[in-house]
């Protein structure tokens, strides 16, 4: 489990690496200044397939994601601690993407993974239904994917 969990790691890094530059590439961004993606107009625009998937991997990525969503590691009083956290927002599919970036986030800052996996089954189902996700997002937008693969 651990090779498939190193390769569905870095298949995830690459992914929404390329992702994040192509939504910025693309127009999905917060203006002049840093160079942020703005995840939450990209949101907007395919809110739609979030409504009604028509790809059962998809769908069941959406349900997975919703039916066990990830925490965010928080500080508390000196201690690490895992919070729920449950993104305010009206739609779907933004808060989807904010548990996709969350999945990204605890991989990336080390919430996850110190030298050994934790919860391995749960962190192969969480970047599989990532990587579900951003692919399906990716079909979804010309402009993202033309970026993405330019």
């Amino acid at each position: 489990m651990e090779h498939e969990l190193n390769n569905l790691a870095t298949e995830l890094f690459r992914t929404f690496a390329r992702f994040e530059y192509a939504l910025k590439a693309a127009g999905f961004h917060k203006g002049n200044g840093a160079a942020d993606a703005n995840w939450r107009e990209f949101a907007v625009s395919v809110a739609a397939l979030f409504d009604d998937p028509q790809d059962e991997d998809f769908k069941e990525a959406i349900a997975y994601i919703l039916d066990h969503p990830p925490n965010k590691q928080m500080v508390e009083d000196g201690v690490l601690s895992w919070d729920a956290a449950v993104p305010q927002t009206d739609l779907q599919s933004d808060r989807v993407l904010i548990y996709v970036r969350r999945v990204r986030n605890n991989l990336f800052h080390g919430g996850k993974f110190n030298g050994r996996w934790f919860a391995p089954q749960r962190s192969v189902e969480l970047l599989r239904h990532s990587l579900t996700i951003l692919n399906a997002c990716l079909a979804a937008s010309e402009s993202v994917n033309e970026a993405y693969h330019s």
